[in-house]
This record gives structure tokens, C-alpha cells and sequence, in this order.
């Protein structure tokens, strides 16, 4: 399979998992906050995503069940994209969710999009420590992070911007047309079968197999830690934005141009930065620009720059963060094994969404007690602290190549 249908492949499977994940995070917040909740209730929401965190409890399910003649890993591809198409769907049947201010459909049925959403990035990211070769993982984290941010943008900036046309209805019926015709690409791509060198026939082995590796458990825990001020940060930046005044399509415009292309450039040029800087080197340096990135949210929130130069600050924060998350995961890759790779991945993504998760429901509460400019300090603060204990303890752990040196 060439470069450009392997990229072409992942870039439209990880939209699909930012699509309904853009809207959770990106639209609603701001048209909650419009219909008058507070900011604990919207920080507190971001525990929706609980799918996301907990997903490595079934991630070896996916690495060891599945159809051997169209694929393991594309049977449940399959099966989650139809479920979320379906579920969209009947969301939009409902129409206008937030009539009487009353989510619980909404967020009930939202649980049920994370999960699928979630069982989807597991089984994509097997496909995709399989399929890139070790020269090809980095410039290949980059597609994966800017295909996920244009499936997040669009689902975000952009029905944000356009919530006025769309409404509930329309936005749902969009998301699910999106999904639909993201899925085709699957239809064209014949997966390998699989070739296990480790015990893959009980569950607990798999469940295991990474955790057993001597220094893993201090790896989670680095990595856990990474990107948990850059997620406080940008968990208040729509309802931030609406307080100030703006218009939801002002917002969407914000988020949806200037963030995806700011985005989508940063994921690219960390894939390329991740080749030619090294593993480890390419996450701190990324990383201290990301931090970079986020004070620029705290000159924001006290008027040091002008309101004029709002646009570019998205883009610059936006940018610094597809860096370092492409340089991030990268390494994630690198620390996988191929036949457990499903599960691998995924223990480690969900540490580092566990983590993220609870900074962004805490951010609502530091934002409503001790206002925005408390919130942004602390997330600058943790990006500062999570760079530099990268720096100090990653080359205790991993190689030159960025794989634990137990392994």
C-alpha cells in the first residue's frame, strides 16, 4: 500500500472520531453558556468523554475478536461508524434538544456517540501502528492529528458558525452525511491478517502485556501529565469568548479558520520536526512552545494585547499544540507492539484523556470561583511543569528510537 493511500486512509478515519468530538467540545459549550449555564455545569459536562478514558478496558477485545475475512480490526470499524451514523440520526429526529434548557437526551445519547467514537480509535489506531513503517510514524502522526482537528473543526467552528442555518436538526443529519462518506475509503483497503508472536488468546494477557514492561507504569504517568494545562486552557476558551461578547458564528469563525488552519499546520510540521529532531527532543522543544502558546491566553484574559491580534493567538496556541501532540504520539507509536498494538495504544491514550478529561471538568470550577485569568495562569503553569518532568525523566525510559529500553 503506497504513502498516499495509507495517509489518505487514516486522515479519514481520525476525522471521524473529531467530528462528534468538535461538536461536544467546541459547539456546545458556547450555545450552553448562551442559554445561561454556568461555567461548573459546562466543565463538569466534559465528563461525557468518561468513554474515552476508560476505553483500554475493552481494547483487547478488539485486538482479539473480529471477522478473519474482512478483517479484525475493520469489523469493528464497521460496526461503530454504522451504530454512530444511526445515532446521529435520531438525534437530529428529536430536532431542538435545549428548548426547556433540559440535555439529558442530549448527553445521554452523546455518552453513547464517545463510546462508539472511542471503540473506533482503538481499532484505527492497531490499524495504524501496523501499517506505518518506523520512517513513516512520524510525518504519519501528523495526518493522524490533522485529520482528526479537521473532523473536530468542522464539527466545531464550522456548525458553530453555521448553528444559525443548521439548528439541532441539521446539525446532526450533517455529522452523520460526514461519517457516512467517511467511511468509504474502508470499502477499498484490504486488511492483513494477523500474525501474533505473543499469547492473544485470553483476555488478561492482552489486557497486560504492555503493563508487565518494566518502566511503563512511570511512562503513563509522564505522558498523563504532558497535556494537562493545554487542555485546562483551551476547556474555557469558547465560554471565555462568548462572556467577551462575541457572536457564535464569530466564535465558530475563530475556531474554524483560524484554529484548523493554525492546527492542521502545526500537525504537519511536527510530523517532519518529529524526523528530524529525534523522539524525545522534538516532544520537549514542541512542548515548551505549546506552553509558549498558551501564555499568550493569559496576555489575552488581561488586555496586555490587543483584540485585534485574537485570530492569530488561536492560530499560534493551535499550531504549537498539533506540534507537540503529533511528536507525542509519535512516541506512543514507538512504544507499541504490533500484535497488541489496539491495546498498547489505547492504555496509553486513555491515560493521557483521563488526565486531560479531569483538568477540563476542574477548569469550569477555577474559571467560576477565581474568574479566567486564574484558569489560564494554572493551565500555563501545569505546561511549564509537564515539559519540563518530560525532559528530565523520558530519557530514563525510552531509547534514541523512542521505545521503552525495557523492550
Amino acid at each position: 500500500m503506497n504513502h498516499l493511500r495509507k495517509f489518505a486512509l487514516l486522515t479519514c478515519l481520525y476525522a471521524c472520531q473529531g467530528l462528534p468530538y468538535g461538536f461536544f467540545t467546541q459547539t456546545l459549550p458556547v450555545i450552553m453558556r448562551e442559554r445561561n449555564a454556568s461555567l461548573t455545569q459546562i466543565g463538569l459536562a466534559y465528563l461525557l468523554l468518561l468513554p474515552w478514558a476508560g476505553k483500554f478496558l475493552w481494547a483487547p477485545l478488539v485486538d482479539e475478536y473480529g471477522s478473519t475475512r474482512i478483517g479484525r480490526r475493520k469489523t469493528w470499524l464497521f460496526a461503530t461508524q454504522f451504530l454512530a451514523v444511526c445515532l446521529l440520526v435520531a438525534l437530529g429526529f428529536f430536532g431542538d434538544l435545549d428548548a426547556d434548557g433540559d440535555y439529558r437526551i442530549l448527553f445521554f445519547v452523546f455518552v453513547g456517540l464517545n463510546f462508539l467514537a472511542a471503540t473506533q480509535d482503538i481499532a484505527t489506531d492497531g490499524i495504524a501502528v501496523n501499517l506505518l513503517d518506523d520512517s513513516e510514524r512520524g510525518i504519519g502522526n501528523g495526518i493522524q492529528v490533522a485529520g482528526y482537528r479537521l473532523g473536530m473543526i468542522i464539527g466545531g467552528g464550522f456548525l458553530l458558525w453555521q448553528f444559525s442555518f443548521f439548528g439541532w436538526r441539521g446539525s446532526f443529519y450533517f455529522m452523520a452525511a460526514l461519517l457516512t462518506a467517511a467511511t468509504l475509503p474502508l470499502l477499498f483497503w484490504r486488511e492483513p491478517a494477523p500474525r501474533p508472536q505473543v499469547d492473544t488468546s485470553h483476555f488478561w494477557s492482552i489486557f497486560t502485556n504492555l503493563w508487565r514492561q518494566p518502566g511503563f507504569p512511570a511512562w503513563l504517568a509522564l505522558i498523563a501529565f504532558f497535556k494537562v494545562g493545554e487542555a485546562m486552557s483551551t476547556a474555557m476558551l469558547s465560554p471565555y469568548f462568548k462572556d467577551q461578547g462575541m457572536e457564535i458564528s464569530q466564535i465558530g469563525v475563530l475556531m474554524g479558520s483560524y484554529g484548523f488552519i493554525g492546527g492542521l499546520i502545526g500537525s504537519l510540521t511536527g510530523g517532519f520536526l518529529v524526523v528530524g529532531l529525534g523522539r524525545i527532543r522534538a516532544v520537549v522543544l514542541l512542548g515548551l512552545l505549546q506552553a509558549g502558546g498558551v501564555s499568550l491566553y493569559v496576555a489575552m484574559a488581561y488586555g496586555w494585547l490587543p483584540e485585534s491580534s485574537t485570530p492569530w493567538l488561536i492560530a499560534v496556541e493551535h499550531g504549537t499544540s498539533g506540534m507537540v501532540t503529533t511528536a507525542l504520539f509519535t512516541v506512543m507509536m514507538d512504544v507499541c507492539q504490533r500484535e497488541t498494538a489496539s491495546s498498547d495504544y489505547t492504555l496509553q491514550a486513555s491515560a493521557v484523556v483521563i488526565a486531560t478529561g479531569a483538568a477540563k471538568a476542574i477548569s469550569g470550577s477555577v474559571a467560576d470561583q477565581w474568574g479566567y485569568q486564574t484558569n489560564f495562569i494554572l493551565a500555563l503553569c501545569l505546561c511549564v511543569v509537564g515539559v519540563l518532568w518530560f525532559a528530565v525523566h523520558a530519557p530514563r525510559l525510552l531509547d534514541p528510537q523512542g521505545r521503552l529500553k525495557s523492550n
